[in-house]
């Protein structure tokens, strides 16, 4: 495998096909696809700054999408890859958040730990109106010092 970047739009087109709970994101700071073997796009990984504003201290970067075609170790490569590009444009923590129902494997094989259970809710509200279109449910935030 090896990682390449590409423009956002290729990486939101993809995302758009494949991910299973979340739409393209909106912008992002930079993000990387993964190229298989055979030289097929088997997934893509972007990072943007932090979406809690108690986090966002701009040293802290945050992968807001991990989307693969289910090829064999992408998403572990991707996290990985992600956190050395991180670390070598100067940030000193990178951080992710995924589904309370999902395991977290290819983060702990790309070298990440649990940081914290997150309450899952809507940013809904009257005085600033949202649509949800993200999962409402509880997370786990991940996170990597680098």
């Amino acid at each position: 495998m090896k990682a390449e970047p590409i423009e956002l739009k290729i990486a939101n087109e993809f995302v758009a096909n494949l991910h299973r709970h979340h739409p393209p994101v909106y912008r992002d700071k930079f993000r990387l696809a993964c190229i298989a073997d055979d030289g097929h796009m088997c997934g893509v990984i972007q990072a943007a700054r932090p979406v809690s504003r108690h986090i966002d201290n701009g040293k802290t970067i945050e992968v807001v999408r991990c989307c693969t075609d289910g090829e064999y170790n992408a998403c572990s490569f991707l996290y990985s890859r992600m956190a050395r590009i991180a670390k070598e444009m100067g940030y000193k923590k990178i951080i992710t958040y995924i589904l309370d129902s999902e395991t977290g494997a290819s983060l702990k094989a790309a070298g990440w730990h649990k940081e914290a259970d997150t309450y899952g809710h809507s940013w809904n509200c009257s005085s600033r109106p949202r649509i949800t279109k993200a999962p409402q449910c509880n997370k786990q935030r991940w996170s990597k010092a680098l």
